[in-house]
């Protein structure tokens, strides 16, 4: 892992310098801190190239808890014109790493809002062969952070509920036996990994989306899920409140534990948003007022590096 910025901009620049030839670009936007943003820090020194770079999550999350990419990352965040934050909370990270304020910006992602758009639930629920009751649907890679065990162990409290796993990884298999073990074999269906048209299907048949991961920047399944007209329950972590600031959104579990979610679905079941709410709500969340700031931000960089007024 020490390593491996060093090695990506050694293979990636060669390519890039060839790529200059035909088009001298005047800016290096990389996204992902760690390695991405370090090999994006060395390659925009070997060719005096301005550079930005995104935080996303995990990068400062999780990767920044290790010794040398930490180093590494404040070293890139120190050269960069500017840092980004898909989130509030990560720009707090980068300024707990000693960043300089100055030169750290928001920039939220955004959501399709013509993609992602509610479908009538009946005809999603008909077309997706779902049964009566609750729906409740967990997105992400079935890895221990996500937390799909939570949503599973919280079933039992929920009668009637169902719950749709979307997703692949390791844990497969133990969240499978988990389910048959809770005898909910019957009510939890693990659909693997599937494309964004299937994915606005389930989040227009659903009741609400869970999210019950460990740490999150800025979890775009939540934006997907309310363009659906979905409302979500969520951990308080991360990027997810800068999300869920409304109760027509969704509401945020007290703890992140089987219980708290099965207290948190009712909740929101007991209060249920109706879904054109919803939606209004997500429509805040569209991707042009991102696009423009980032706009401006390049430009301002671009011309102080040549020099123009």
């Amino acid at each position: 892992m020490s390593i491996a910025p060093f090695l990506m901009s050694a293979f990636c620049l060669p390519t890039i310098r060839q790529i200059q030839k035909n088009f001298d670009f005047d800016i290096i936007d990389a996204h992902y801190f760690y390695p991405d943003g370090v090999a994006a820090a060395l390659i925009a020194r070997s060719l005096d190239k301005p550079f930005v770079v995104t935080a996303r999550g995990s990068d400062l999350n999780l990767i920044s808890r290790y010794l040398i990419p930490r180093h590494l990352i404040r070293w890139a965040a120190n050269r960069a014109s500017a840092s980004i934050g898909v989130c509030q909370a990560l720009t707090n990270k980068l300024e707990d790493l000693g960043v300089d304020p100055s030169k750290i910006y928001v920039l939220r992602n955004g959501v399709d809002l013509g993609f992602f758009s509610p479908l009538n639930k009946n005809d999603a629920r008909s077309s997706l062969g779902l049964s009566s009751g609750r729906w409740l649907i967990s997105v992400g890679w079935l890895i221990e952070s996500k937390g799909h065990a939570i949503a599973i162990k919280a079933l039992p409290s929920l009668p009637g509920v169902n719950l749709a796993i979307i997703g692949e990884g390791v844990l497969l298999s133990d969240l499978q036996n988990l389910a048959s073990q809770l005898g909910l074999a019957d009510r939890v269906r693990f659909l693997g990994s599937l494309p964004q048209s299937s994915l606005r299907d389930w989040y227009s048949a659903a009741d609400a989306l869970v999210l019950c991961s460990e740490s999150e920047g800025w979890a775009n399944v939540l934006l997907e899920s309310l363009a659906c007209g979905t409302p979500v329950v969520a951990t308080n972590i991360g990027g997810i409140p800068e999300v869920i600031q409304d109760d027509v959104a969704g509401c945020l579990m007290t703890e992140r534990s089987p219980n708290a979610l099965a207290i948190s679905v009712l909740h929101l079941f007991s209060h249920y948003p109706h879904r054109d709410k919803v939606r209004e709500y997500a429509e805040s969340f569209g991707w042009d007022e991102t696009t423009n700031r980032q706009l401006f931000l390049f430009n301002k960089i671009i011309s102080k590096h040549l020099n123009l007024p």
